[in-house]
């Protein structure tokens, strides 16, 4: 009996003592990478399952036994063992294996629970050294990302797509957040326009004022459950950019030095004749009637003909001798000149001057506050004379834990760019006869490609009537753009309860441009508004004015003095508001919900105005010097010398969304928005739509059974979406739009102002919409060192804008309205391996594909025949939105012209019209291809040795098709270039049989057939002058060296790495028709120019 009562004393004082010592720990969970708490962290007994997850703070409590062990864990992070002691804090650094936490610019979704289509990208990883604009490193980065290099020209936008077009008016651009704010554009320009050249393409970009080495990451939004949280401005996808932030610990210094060298272009690259072949050419113009003195006395323009007779006319009374002596030696001795010469126009006119660009960031903090700061400076001497670039930009994130339920986050993000362009004008497409024009254009590198290479660098040839030489035009024709970027935002952050977190968001955006366009006194431009050397000049130049009040007035200069001097000032003022409130919980451990909603409000206010004078006397102490025909042309032809612009755009919106997961496993999200603007129909149906998404996601993974396949496959995730997004309508005409005018009157004596209607009032124009199906497939294997995704979409965009042809009731025959459709589909693929992998050495590939076809369903469309087959191109029912047609070419005749299939089903010459309108009639045009390019991505591969990492990235493009350059003509002069083809040209009766490269059109037949040049136009835009676009580019090798952080620290330094890196070197494949053309660019002259090839040494240093 005594032994049985001991061993119940003994019993109970074990038991006693056991639970004496169980102890309450607590402790908090934070990330490594920011200091934030995590929410939702699992902390387990270890070997039991006793456990408990972190609240919002990311604090947790336990009654542990002593001694023992915890294991914490959280999606995306590395999982720890620690033992447990009180008042813990534990940190947890990120799994490198899987990019686990996904940013929407609102929130941070686990991607364990995520049910949409994404990708992040590292910024320090895809970072293009010596390419400022941080857009351009997203190329072949994310699968369903188009990004084309339309222009190079610093501050213009690349054209991006996200999973295609999504609309056949407006611009499909994606929309751009920077932490959490929506970024606008001081002007709208639209993606087709960025290939234009035109000087409003410099500020086309919001994010040109962003330091690359301030970006932590990119967040590609891209299916309708992914973008949904932003409703009706998320149809063509969302990019969300997210900048570094300070952490705490101690304050670190890092600079960056990027020095770059372009490469000139060369003209082993491009079929453009040498002089010798190009003086031959000119001898046949001479032969067939040109180039003679009668004709080049009083031509527009002339080059080595015309200046050979001037020098023949030109007396010098000093020496009795004139310039050039009339004998058959001298002559021949100055054409021979001209003949070896070889100008090399791009070695004279591009440099390989020394780009730099340098950062500086300073980063830290304690527990209770964090830092990062930074400021950069690039300085571009230039590529081409008179395009220099400097750029200053600074950065300040601060966040404050100013108690343990209230946190704060201030950012503010300065810009300052002063760019120097040539004063070029882009070139012009006759809409009548299809000509393409480039009066003005001296963009040097269309010069390059345009010019005779047997003129004298030095020498004045005659353009537009007037003394020209490129280098005095680019001394004396430029603009100056001043750029000012401004944001400010903060962010505050309480939490009631642990399970709730109230956030107000707010920001203000300041924009400001000036663009000053400087005509000189001495410039061709403004020499051509006063030539009139002769009667006949006086009589052609199209420059100058005639009074019509004045039956017997002779053609006068409107400016016999000075120059021109243009400014187009551009302001954008915008705030945004918004207000949330969270609420996160796991009940029974197994059930996790996450509630999130709110209210947004923005607005954005544009001001634009243009100012025009004439007269400026630049080499007069800048005096004006006008006369009053200026102003009475003006009145008379209704041209405006200034214009006054504002835009108020105006928005709200209320959304909420909703997730449940069970057990990690399966996922559950829904996604409501309902958003108005003032920019639509006064109708409530119009002017406010609700927006939606449902989705879901199985993580197949995390089922029990999946253990068995877990040495194989160690990912496997299924995702569904549906969704409803829309965009705002490129059209503003919800009310009427009246517009004020002088009508033209014969004489300006007679004057009133009238009022117009220009557009009727559309009280239903409401948003275009896109509904959107998406299944996705995320798998890895062998522990993640496999990772492949898949997805397939499929899109039903309705509502779009298009064009209706009506009665003409109320005024207006043709209006816009929300009555096109279209379709598309497409899937992406994308493959990471990690090949090899040891202390020493690794070995990553990535593989990135992705196709898309998009199809206009319905669409009554009253373009024109030289929409379709120009520029980008339009479109017809059953065709792409963007889709290119040509003229159908039907060989030579027996006078070496050009043939064609008309629209009226006849083989003609000149018979082409081009501005036909009729459906029916443009049925004969054949259909060459999408602009766009319909298969995209990239294949990339990393070696790393010790500190050595080798970088090899290739981009690829397939697909679309491209319009060669317009090089034939009924005409040609001595100053312009011709291509190698003409080496292959018609000659004599019989070359139609073996050449379809048109002949040289004599003076005689030219006056036979005065419409002649529509047969040559016709020729630029047929099926015989199209090229694939497809290509394969190497886009970048890059060798970085990390240096021994012993070595480092010798220095004082906490890291030394240096990296060379060559970007765009060369095109592995490309159309061999393209001779050089690049694929990506349009040579449509203005400010635009290539992407160039360069090498970039940079250096990176911390302290």
């Amino acid at each position: 009996m005594d032994k049985r009562l001991s061993m119940v004393f003994a019993g109970l004082f074990l038991f006693v003592g056991m639970a004496l010592a169980q102890t309450k720990i607590s402790g908090t969970v934070v990330s490594q990478e920011d200091g934030e708490p995590i929410i939702g962290a699992s902390v387990v007994v270890q070997g039991s399952k006793l456990g408990t997850v972190t609240n919002m703070e990311g604090h947790f409590s336990l009654d542990v036994a002593a001694g023992k062990k915890l294991v914490i864990s959280y999606v995306g992070m590395e999982t720890v063992t620690v033992t447990a002691q009180p008042n813990m804090r534990v940190v947890l650094r990120p799994n490198t294996a899987l990019e686990e936490v996904v940013v929407t610019g609102m929130t941070k979704i686990d991607k364990r629970l995520f049910t949409g289509s994404t990708t992040q990208i590292d910024a320090k990883g895809a970072k293009v050294d010596g390419v400022a604009d941080i857009s351009r490193s997203l190329e072949g980065r994310a699968a369903g990302v188009s990004v084309q290099n339309v222009s190079g020209t610093f501050g213009t936008a690349p054209k991006i797509r996200v999973r295609g077009a999504t609309s056949i008016y407006g611009s499909s651009k994606p929309l751009w957040v920077v932490d959490g704010i929506i970024m606008e554009d001081v002007v709208d320009v639209s993606a087709d326009q960025l290939s234009s050249g035109d000087a409003n393409t410099l500020i086309s970009s919001a994010i040109a004022g962003l330091n690359s080495d301030d970006i932590e990451s990119f967040q590609i939004l891209k299916d309708g459950s992914a973008t949904s949280i932003y409703g009706a401005r998320a149809m063509a996808g969302v990019i969300v950019v997210t900048t570094k932030k300070g952490k705490a610990g101690q304050a670190h210094i890092n600079y960056t030095g990027e020095y770059t060298m372009r490469l000139k272009p060369s003209y082993r690259e491009f079929n453009i004749m040498n002089s010798q072949d190009q003086m031959g050419v000119y001898q046949e113009l001479q032969q067939k009637g040109y180039l003679n003195y009668a004709e080049l006395a009083t031509s527009a323009s002339s080059g080595i003909y015309g200046k050979m007779y001037q020098l023949l006319s030109q007396y010098d009374p000093a020496t009795g001798q004139f310039a050039l002596a009339n004998t058959d030696e001298a002559i021949g001795n100055y054409l021979r000149a001209a003949e070896y010469r070889n100008t090399n126009w791009f070695g004279d006119l591009f440099s390989n001057a020394v780009m730099h660009n340098h950062s500086v960031s300073i980063s830290g903090g304690t527990d209770k506050a964090q830092f990062y700061s930074s400021l950069s400076a690039m300085f571009d001497p230039g590529w081409t004379k008179q395009s220099r670039v400097q750029r200053f930009t600074g950065n300040l994130n601060t966040s404050y834990r100013l108690s343990s339920k209230v946190n704060v986050n201030l950012i503010s993000n300065a810009s300052y760019r002063k760019q120097r362009a040539p004063g070029t004008l882009s070139s012009e497409t006759d809409a009548v006869t299809g000509e393409v024009k480039r009066d003005f254009d001296i963009n040097p590198y269309s010069y390059a490609l345009n010019t005779s290479r047997a003129l004298d660098p030095n020498a004045y040839y005659t353009r537009n009537y007037a003394p020209f030489n490129i280098y005095n035009e680019l001394n004396n024709n430029y603009m100056d753009l001043n750029v000012n970027d401004i944001r400010v935002q903060g962010r505050l952050n309480y939490h009631p309860i642990s399970k709730v977190e109230l956030s107000l968001l707010a920001s203000a955006k300041f924009s400001a441009t000036s663009q000053e366009h400087i005509i000189k006194d001495e410039s061709n431009q403004a020499q051509a508004y006063r030539a009139m050397g002769t009667s006949t000049i006086r009589k052609r130049n199209p420059l100058l004015y005639t009074d019509p009040d004045n039956p017997y007035a002779l053609p006068m200069s409107l400016l016999p003095d000075g120059g021109i001097y243009e400014r187009t000032d551009n302001r954008m003022f915008g705030w945004d508001f918004r207000a949330t409130a969270q609420y996160n919980d796991v009940y029974a451990k197994d059930h996790i919900v996450n509630f999130y909603g709110g209210m947004e409000a923005n607005s954005a206010d544009r001001r634009s105005n243009w100012f025009r004078g004439w007269g400026m006397q630049y080499s007069m102490g800048e005096i004006p010097n006008y006369v009053y025909q200026v102003f009475k042309k003006g009145v008379e032809t209704n041209l405006n010398y200034y214009t006054l612009s504002n835009k108020h755009n105006r928005s709200v919106a209320f959304f909420g969304t909703a997730s449940y997961s069970y057990k990690g496993i399966y996922n559950l999200n829904g996604t409501v928005r309902y958003e108005g603007s003032n920019r639509l129909g006064h109708s409530n149906s119009a002017r406010w739509l609700p927006t939606w998404n449902i989705s879901g996601a199985w993580n197949v993974h995390e089922e029990k059974w999946f253990n068995q396949f877990e040495k194989v496959m160690s990912f496997l995730k299924l995702r569904l979406s549906y969704s409803l997004t829309a965009e705002p309508p490129s059209i503003t005409n919800s009310l009427a739009i009246i517009g004020s005018r002088t009508p033209w009157r014969p004489f300006s004596s007679v004057r009133e102002s009238e009022l117009y209607l220009s557009a009727l009032a559309n009280e239903d124009l409401t948003y275009e919409k896109k509904h959107e199906f998406n299944i996705g497939l995320d798998m890895g294997f062998l522990k993640n060192r496999i990772n492949f995704t898949v997805d397939w979409y499929k899109r039903n965009n309705y509502d779009l804008i298009g064009p209706a042809t009506t009665q003409g009731i109320g005024g207006q025959v043709t209006k816009y309205g929300n009555i096109a459709t279209m379709k598309s589909n497409g899937i992406e693929l994308s493959l990471s391996t990690v090949n090899i992998k040891n202390k020493d050495f690794s070995w990553t590939t990535n593989f990135i594909y992705s196709h898309t076809h998009n199809e206009v369903t319905k669409l009554d469309t009253d373009e024109r025949l030289i929409d379709y087959v120009s520029g980008q191109g339009f479109t017809q029912v059953g065709y792409p939105v963007r889709a290119l047609f040509s003229i159908p070419f039907k060989g030579l005749n027996h006078e070496g012209l050009p043939t064609f299939l008309d629209q009226d089903g006849n083989i003609t010459t000149t018979g082409i019209y081009f501005q036909t309108r009729d459906p029916e009639k443009l049925k004969f045009l054949k259909y060459e291809g999408s602009v766009d390019p319909t298969d995209v991505g990239s294949f990339g591969n990393i070696f790393t040795y010790k500190g050595l990492t080798l970088n090899v990235f290739v981009t690829y493009s397939f697909g679309n098709v491209v319009r060669l350059d317009p090089v034939f003509s009924n005409r040609y002069d001595d100053l312009t270039s011709t291509p190698k083809e003409f080496k292959n040209r018609w000659t004599v009766p019989g070359d139609e049989r073996r050449t379809n490269v048109p002949g040289i059109a004599s003076l005689r037949q030219n006056n036979l057939d005065p419409h002649l040049s529509y047969a040559y136009n016709a020729y630029n835009f047929s099926d015989a002058r199209i090229a694939k676009g497809d290509f394969i580019r190497m886009k970048e090798i890059s060798l970085a060296y990390d240096f021994p952080r012993s070595l480092a620290s010798r220095l004082s330094l906490t890291n030394l790495a240096l990296k060379l890196q060559a970007t765009n070197l060369f095109l592995i494949y490309a159309d061999k028709k393209l001779n050089g053309q690049d694929p990506e660019f349009f040579n449509s002259g203005g400010v635009a120019v290539p992407m160039p090839k360069q090498f970039t040494l940079t250096l990176r240093l911390g302290l």
